[in-house]
């Protein structure tokens, strides 16, 4: 679980982490079982070598620096998106604001809405494995 102890220094880390691949982290927040960023990607690196590498870099960091989440591992998928420049703003403000969205929803849900809404196929007895 992410907690509200390491998320400066995790989002700082995560920048860098993004930078150091040519990247530009725009916006970041987490909940405790997961986290949003949007970020510009460099165009000579996949999405999938982006996100393994985000999350080996941030896992190992987060071992090393916090003993007490020995335990802690991301998720074996992800869920990414490309938006359109014209729906920036929106997303910077959906991320900034997801404390608030999950009072209404869980991540689950959130997640289940955003696939029907952009069309993304999925079989329902392995998403969540």
């Amino acid at each position: 679980m992410i907690d509200n102890t390491i998320n400066d220094r995790l989002y700082t880390y995560i920048g860098g982490i993004i930078r150091e691949l040519g990247g530009t982290l725009i916006e970041i927040n987490t909940m405790p079982e997961h986290i949003h960023f949007y970020a510009y990607m460099p165009k000579t690196i996949s999405v999938s070598k982006f996100m393994e590498i985000v999350k080996a870099n941030s896992s190992k960091w987060i071992h090393t620096n916090f003993p007490d989440k020995n335990n802690f591992g991301w998720q074996d998928g992800y869920g990414a998106f490309s938006v359109s420049k014209s729906l920036e703003d929106a997303v910077i403000q959906y991320i900034k604001n997801q404390q608030n969205h999950h009072r209404e929803r869980s991540f689950q849900e959130e997640f289940i809405d955003m696939l029907n809404k952009y069309g993304v196929e999925y079989n329902e007895n392995y998403i969540w494995k």
